[in-house]
């Protein structure tokens, strides 16, 4: 099979130099790889100006300057007269909010790319496969019957993050008593989420008001518990678990188009698809045991990077990450500060976001199939 596709690339190749062609193709796609990175390199920029501009936002009024010289008095201590109030707003809680909103919507953009592409389905992502739900029962089972896996402050992390992995674990055990096709792991996750929201309304219904408080905090998804230490761990987990995804980048190029010919180009669909839901489940699991859940990232962002970039997941991945950051940057700082008194969940204040760009995703998706 293999001499057969060099021989027809052969073949191809010689028939576009007799017609003239091959130069004008390697300069299209010379032109397309640039066009591509000056794409990733404007969303850098993106995130810099707007988390640039989102830290002087809230309560505490500051100006940019302000919040610049607060941050080089780190490095050159007492060189610049600054405020005290200001010096700890800026260091120990919007730092750290800014800093983790860009990591847990990087690493969820990141994961729902990567699951859509596995499972070949336009739908998947981190919240309709059940990881949240997963991870929401956890809570549930902290606040209503006790049961904690850590002690001290982080006891409802500790509960979420197991939980997440338990029901990411599932899906997966599911899937291979049949192999773990596509069709098997989405329903599988289906059977999951229902599952676990069933558990998640029997303790709500059992629960005090207290405990029901708790439930409905963590559920509704909020970044105002991230700290330098939450920020300290969702660094290291996708640290690890990033560079894996990016690495499975062209064996998913090959699996988008089909198991049988990417087993053609040498490359374990199933193996693949087990590992890369592996390792996003724990990415996925990491970030929504701080922030809780929030839905529609691992959704959006990948087929905002879709329509602009196409399919080639080694810079489909990156830009589903940088628009999945970006969105929840600017959801969280419109939950922040839409009302004065009220800081607003930022689940809330992402549905409400997400909803209609999706459906405008839909409607202008430049109707073409999604794998296309």
């Amino acid at each position: 099979m293999r001499r057969r596709l060099r021989f027809a690339a052969t073949i191809g190749l010689t028939k576009r130099a007799r017609d003239g062609s091959i130069g004008s193709t390697q300069t299209a796609h010379a032109h397309a790889i640039w066009r591509k990175t000056l794409f990733l390199m404007g969303l850098v920029g993106l995130l810099i100006l707007a988390a640039s501009i989102i830290i002087t936002l809230g309560q505490v009024p500051m100006t940019i300057t302000e919040v610049y010289r607060t941050l080089a008095n780190r490095l050159a201590p007492d060189f610049f007269s600054i405020d005290p109030l200001i010096d700890h707003v800026v260091w120990q809680i919007r730092l750290p909010l800014i800093g983790g909103a860009m990591l847990a919507g990087f690493g969820l953009g990141a994961c729902g790319c990567v699951m859509q592409a596995v499972l070949k389905n336009p739908m998947a992502s981190p919240f309709t496969l059940g990881i949240s739900s997963g991870a929401h029962f956890g809570v549930s089972l902290a606040a209503v019957c006790g049961v904690t896996i850590l002690d001290g402050p982080y006891f409802l992390v500790g509960n979420a993050f197991v939980c997440a992995l338990f029901c990411s674990g599932l899906i997966i055990a599911l899937s291979t008593l049949k192999g773990a096709t596509s069709e098997t792991l989405i329903l599988a996750g289906i059977a999951v989420n229902y599952l676990f929201q069933a558990a998640n309304q029997l303790f709500s219904y059992i629960a005090t008001d207290d405990q029901r408080t708790v439930m409905s905090y963590w559920g509704m998804g909020s970044l105002n518990d991230l700290n330098w230490h939450s920020m300290l761990f969702l660094g290291i987990v996708s640290a690890i678990c990033l560079p894996l995804l990016f690495s499975k980048a062209w064996d998913l190029n090959l699996m988008t188009v089909g198991d049988e010919s990417a087993k053609s180009m040498g490359v374990e669909a199933t193996r693949i698809r087990v590992l890369i839901m592996a390792v996003s489940s724990l990415l996925v699991a990491a970030v929504v045991s701080f922030i809780g859940v929030i839905g529609f990232i691992g959704l959006v962002a990948p087929h905002i990077g879709r329509i602009i970039l196409g399919n080639d997941h080694r810079y489909l991945i990156p830009a589903a990450g940088g628009i999945g950051g970006a969105l929840l940057l600017i959801a969280n700082a419109v939950s922040m500060n839409l009302l004065q008194s009220v800081v607003i969940p930022t689940g809330i204040i992402m549905s409400i976001i997400g909803v209609p760009l999706f459906m405008v995703l839909i409607l202008k998706g430049k109707r073409r199939e999604f794998w296309s």
